[in-house]
């Protein structure tokens, strides 16, 4: 697990140079990165609360927690992500916190959080089941978990292989909305699922591949 975990965190330190040229993680678009404040707007707290987003990579939707007045702590395996991530906030005069560390496992001791937020992480995951367990007891009673996921029909084609083994990960390729709500379902009190596929605003164009936000509360 020692080796495996080395070389998740090589492969997202090498891609974190150019990880926000892609429009849904850099938001560099105004469109793209207004469509997705909204989106996380009308799904967390309309009071400040305090949110934990797990593999946070360069920071893009933190920022936007941020600036939607909530307290944020991103947790990424990747230290060159979080070293821009904590640049970005830097350059926003935003006020946020950024721990390197195992997202399925924060690195945050005994705190509970009122939100936790993962995006397109738990293809990635050895233990996607663990993962989620831990993830909604780091939630306070009646805290929000928000997961934004998907199944890639795009998975592999792009010729630049994810580390050795990945294939053989539970969720790798992403995980259906069936799949995921059925492993949520009975850690929450209450799940529902908004499709996502048909708003290219937020992905920069058309998908023809499954995404969703799961947004379940404890």
């Amino acid at each position: 697990m020692t080796d495996y975990s080395t070389a998740i965190t090589a492969y997202w330190d090498a891609a974190a140079v150019g990880f926000d040229a892609e429009p849904d993680h850099g938001l560099r678009a105004e469109e793209t990165r207004a469509a997705w404040a909204g989106l996380l707007t009308g799904r967390l707290p309309s009071e400040p609360s305090s949110v934990l987003d797990v593999g946070c990579g360069t920071g893009s939707l933190s920022a936007l927690v941020a600036e939607a007045g909530h307290r944020v702590t991103g947790v990424d395996l990747s230290p060159r992500m979080v070293d821009q991530a904590r640049a970005k906030f830097a350059a926003a005069g935003l006020s946020g916190r950024f721990l390197v560390g195992d997202a399925a496992a924060p690195p945050t001791g005994d705190e509970r959080f009122d939100v936790l937020l993962c995006r397109h992480l738990v293809w990635t995951l050895p233990d996607p089941s663990a993962a989620l367990r831990e993830w909604t007891r780091r939630l306070r009673p009646g805290g929000t978990l928000i997961l934004v996921e998907g199944r890639w029909r795009e998975s592999g084609r792009s010729g630049v292989p994810y580390v050795a083994g990945a294939e053989t990960l539970p969720w790798h390729g992403g995980v259906t909305a069936d799949d995921l709500a059925a492993e949520v379902r009975p850690l929450v009190t209450d799940l529902r699922v908004d499709p996502l596929a048909d708003y290219p605003i937020l992905w920069g164009g058309p998908v023809t591949d499954e995404r969703y936000a799961l947004i379940a509360r404890v």
